[in-house]
C-alpha cells in the first residue's frame, strides 16, 4: 500500500498510520510518501519496509553502500538520509523515550542535540571491531535486517579502512559460525572465529591481548572484550564525565560495568592519592585489575555489579556505563543507598536509560547535564551521558 510516513520511532523505523492500523517502516523519511511491503503483522501493529519512494524527503540521499536497502545488509539503519538528518532523528528518539518513559521535563532536554564525532570519513570508516557471520559454505556476510540470511559483501563502509583492506571476506571460513576482526591500536588487526551454536570466540591470527591509548593511559583488554567501536568514543566519553562529575581531591568513586578500566582510571587520576576509586566488572577479558595496577589508590572487582554494589557502602561519585538493557532497579536502589553527590550515566540504549532515569527519580535524583553523540553513524544507535544529582 501507499502510505505518508510520520515521525521517526525508536528501533531504525519511522510510524505510518493508516484507518487505525500502525505501521513501522525501515528505510523511509518523515513526511515522505513511500508504498510499503509488510514484513511482519503483529496484533496491535506491523512492520514494513519502503521498497518505492514517491515523495522523498529533502534529507534523503544515495546510500553511499550499495547493500543498503530493502532486503539487504540490515547492519545500517539510516544511509538514505544525510548525517545531519541521522543526528536530528536520534535527536528526537532521544527525547520521546526521555520525557515519555523517563518523566523528565521537556524543558530540561531543550537545546539536547545528538552531536558528531570528529572523524576524518565522517559518517563512513569509523568501526574498529567487525564480526561477519559465515554461512555453510564458509562464505563470510552479514545478515538481513532480523534475519539468519546472509548478504555477501564487497566491503563494509562504515568499517575502518584497516578492516576493509584486510581479506577476511575473501578467505574461506568453512566450518565456523562467525570470524571476527579487531582494529586496536596494534600494528596488526586481531583476528578470531566462532563456532557454530556456541557463543565463546577462539583467538586465530594477530595479538590475543589488543591495546587502546586514551590519553597517557594504555589500555591492554583480550581481543573479545569490550571497548568503544568509533575511535573517537572513549575519548570523548571520558572527558564528558570528568566534566559533569568535577572530581574533587580525596574524594571516592565507583565505576560501574567498568570494563577495562576506562572510568576508574580518569577518576583515579583526579582524586589523586587520597582518593579512592573502586571499579567493577563481570567479565574477566576486561582485563581491569591489570589496567589500574598503575594506581595506587584503584582497585577492580570481578562480579555481578547488581550483587556487589549494595555491600560497598557509602560514595562520593559515581560512573555506570551498562549494557544495552541498562542497570535496572537494584543497582539504581543500591545507589540511593549510597548517596553519591553526583552519578553519571553513560548510556548505549535510551529506552533503558529512560527506564532507570524514572527508577533515579524515585530515588531523590534529577538530570541535571546532558549530552548526546553520534558514536555509530549511519545505525540508529548513539550514545547518552547524563549527569544525575541529589535533588534539594
Amino acid at each position: 500500500m501507499i502510505v505518508t510516513v510520520g515521525d521517526v520511532a525508536a528501533g531504525g523505523h519511522c510510524v505510518a498510520r493508516v484507518d487505525g492500523e500502525v505501521y513501522f517502516v525501515r528505510h523511509a523519511l518523515p513526511g515522505e510518501q513511500v508504498r510499503i511491503q509488510i514484513t511482519d503483522r503483529k496484533k496491535r501493529f506491523a512492520f514494513a519496509d519502503a521498497v518505492e519512494i514517491l515523495e522523498p524527503s529533502p534529507d534523503r540521499v544515495e546510500p553511499p553502500c550499495p547493500w543498503a536497502g530493502p532486503g539487504r545488509c540490515g547492519g545500517c539503519d539510516f544511509q538514505h538520509a544525510t548525517p545531519e538528518a541521522q543526528r536530528r532523528l536520534k535527536s528526537k528518539v532521544l527525547f520521546d523515550q526521555l520525557t515519555r518513559i523517563g518523566g523528565i521535563d521537556p524543558a530540561r532536554l531543550e537545546g539536547v542535540e545528538v552531536e558528531a564525532l570528529p572523524w576524518p570519513e565522517g559518517a563512513l570508516g569509523w568501526r574498529t571491531r567487525m564480526q561477519y557471520a559465515v554461512d555453510e559454505t564458509g562464505r563470510p556476510g552479514l545478515r538481513e535486517h532480523k534475519s539468519h540470511d546472509l548478504v555477501h559483501i564487497d566491503w563494509c563502509r562504515i568499517a575502518t579502512e584497516r578492516i576493509r583492506e584486510a581479506d577476511v571476506l575473501t578467505q574461506d571460513w568453512d566450518g565456523m559460525g562467525a570470524v571476527g576482526v579487531v582494529d586496536a591500536d596494534d600494528e596488526q588487526l586481531a583476528v578470531y572465529t566462532q563456532l557454530r551454536r556456541t557463543a565463546r570466540p577462539h583467538h586465530k591470527n594477530g595479538p590475543k591481548l589488543v591495546h587502546q591509548t586514551v590519553g597517557d593511559t594504555r589500555f591492554e583488554i583480550g581481543f573479545d572484550a569490550f571497548w568503544q567501536v568509533h575511535p573517537a568514543a572513549a575519548p570523548t566519553f571520558l572527558a564528558t564525565a570528568l566534566e559533569f562529575l568535577q572530581p574533587r581531591e580525596g574524594e571516592s568513586a565507583w565505576d560501574l560495568y567498568a570494563g577495562a578500566g576506562l572510568f576508574a582510571s580518569g577518576l583515579a587520576a583526579a582524586v589523586g592519592e587520597s582518593g579512592r576509586v573502586v571499579a567493577v566488572e563481570n567479565a574477566p577479558a576486561s582485563r581491569t585489575a591489570a589496567n589500574l595496577a598503575a594506581f595506587k589508590n584503584a582497585g577492580a572487582i570481578e562480579g555481578d555489579v547488581a550483587a556487589i554494589t549494595p555491600d560497598l557502602g557509602s560514595v562520593d561519585l559515581v560512573v555506570l556505563d551498562p549494557p544495552r538493557s541498562g542497570a535496572g532497579p537494584e543497582v539504581v536502589v543500591a545507589l540511593g543507598e549510597a548517596r553519591p553527590r553526583a552519578i553519571c550515566y553513560v548510556a548505549c540504549d535510551a529506552g533503558a536509560l529512560a527506564r532507570d532515569a524514572s527508577d533515579l527519580a524515585i530515588e531523590g535524583y534529577e538530570p541535571t547535564r546532558i549530552r548526546a553523540f553520534d558514536a555509530f553513524p549511519m545505525t540508529q544507535h548513539f550514545e547518552t551521558i547524563v549527569l544525575f544529582e541529589p535533588v534539594d
